[in-house]
């Protein structure tokens, strides 16, 4: 019983001596645990104020009582603790053991941090997916009836070198006034594009598009090109890319009235940009433009836009909105040129 106060007090003091330190050049200091290091700034848990984001330029010391995965200029990385002695950082590397500048200290990862960067630089298969999308219907029943079903679906797949998505959006509606059934509008559209990047900011690109619209007397357009893209900005809340390439383009139409059916063949060159932006914890902004200017036929052009917005309510309930345009310059005689398709509603998301 003599011993009890003292191996209390002993473990008393390793709990509240077991943590990680930042000691910043104006003298404050911040206990906890540090979770990583990526570029320019630093972030640890503290204990007493959550998680901390500070400037490693700012840093004066710095401890590590739990390794850390620590990435070298010039691309070792090794599991070690850290420990600022003088002006420089002790790595105490296993069997070697090295003093380092603290401008050669690339990145600092906790084992979660370096799981989850290790899972997006090789990922499996199935990794790293997100799916969005939602089933909207709408209807009307008394001297007229009308139904209207959206199903607009999105998949991204975005690792640290590659980036995936495919898309699909349809819609169907129909009306029935005074006994006459009719359809008055029926669209489906879907397709692929693969990112690939070949240095920091510059990234190669392919992509695959399908279209069918009965009112615009499609009866499929079929688009397969690739290109080269830059990324203006990339951030934990918002990316931009421009791109740009040449495409081939086979679109056939069926025919209205005196117009018979035909299929037109033709190269073009694009261009455009894919924007995502966090507004706010729970609600994501997306945005894609593409123009398609014909070089089989000069001065005619397509241009694609969409637009999508999609808010959290549960862990995977989301409230949806999609707005989608497809605008075409020398469309069948006698059909507008331009069509556009929009939803809202109750919608789902999954990560993996």
């Amino acid at each position: 019983m003599k011993t009890t106060l003292p191996v209390c007090a002993i473990a008393l003091f390793a709990a509240v001596g077991f943590a990680d330190q930042i000691t910043m050049k104006d003298g404050d200091r911040i206990t906890g645990d540090i979770v990583k290091k990526d570029g320019d700034n630093v972030t640890i848990k503290s204990k007493n104020f959550g998680t901390v984001t500070l400037k490693w330029a700012d840093v004066a010391m710095v401890k590590s009582d739990q390794p850390l995965n620590v990435t070298l200029t010039g691309g070792k990385t090794v599991k070690a603790n850290i420990e600022t002695q003088g002006d420089r950082i002790q790595v105490a590397a296993p069997g070697a053991p090295q003093a380092v500048d603290p401008q050669d200290v690339v990145t600092l990862r906790d084992d979660a941090e370096e799981k989850t960067y290790q899972k997006f630089l090789h990922p499996r298969l199935l990794d790293l997916w997100t799916v969005t999308g939602s089933l909207s219907l709408a209807g009307t029943k008394g001297n007229a009836q009308t139904s209207t079903l959206t199903t607009p679906v999105n998949f991204v797949r975005a690792s640290n070198t590659t980036r995936t998505t495919a898309y699909f959006n349809s819609i169907s509606s129909s009306a029935k006034i005074n006994g006459v059934d009719s359809s008055t509008a029926k669209a489906v559209r879907g397709g692929w594009a693969y990112d690939r990047n070949l240095a920091k900011k510059i990234f190669a690109n392919a992509f695959n598009d399908y279209e069918y619209d009965k009112f615009q007397s499609l009866d499929l357009r079929v688009v397969i090109g690739g290109g080269l893209g830059y990324h203006v900005w990339s951030h934990d809340a918002s990316h931009l890319s421009v791109v740009a390439g040449i495409d081939w383009n086979r679109a056939a139409f069926g025919g209205s009235g005196s117009s018979p059916a035909f299929t037109r063949n033709s190269a073009e060159v694009f261009w455009g940009d894919d924007f995502n932006y966090k507004l706010s914890a729970r609600t994501s902004f997306i945005e894609t433009f593409r123009m398609f200017n014909n070089l089989s036929d000069t001065g005619q052009y397509r241009m694609n836009a969409d637009v999508g917005a999609a808010t959290q309510l549960t862990k995977w309930l989301t409230w949806n909105i999609s707005l989608s345009d497809r605008y075409l310059s020398n469309p069948v005689p006698g059909f507008k040129k331009n069509d556009f398709l929009y939803s809202t509603g109750l919608g789902f998301s999954w990560a993996r």
